[in-house]
């Protein structure tokens, strides 16, 4: 007998509305404004190369994907992993 006690949810939201993402202000005089949008690892399905490090962002790892504000079509998208984001203003020679 099925249960009828159980109140309505609402609708899981949809895969395409993706995450949200916010703007972060780069280092004083050191770099330009990124959108940033945290990706969970449930969503993570493919491996990406982060700049920071050079070392792989293999599925199933929760990261970043930044992209400068001023590239409207998010060409220069970038997948980091979450240190190396963050720790971006102490280090040099990586590619943005």
């Amino acid at each position: 007998m099925p249960r009828h006690n159980r109140r309505d949810r609402p609708p899981p939201r949809a895969a395409s509305a993706g995450p949200l993402h916010r703007v972060e202000t780069g280092p004083a005089g050191y770099e330009v404004d990124h959108h940033v949008r945290p990706i969970s690892g449930t969503a993570a399905t493919k491996t990406y190369l982060c700049p920071g490090c050079n070392h792989s962002i293999v599925p199933g790892t929760a990261h970043i994907v930044a992209w400068p504000v001023d590239d409207r079509g998010g060409d220069d998208r970038r997948h980091w992993h979450t240190g190396c984001w963050r720790g971006r203003a102490g280090r040099t020679g990586y590619r943005s």
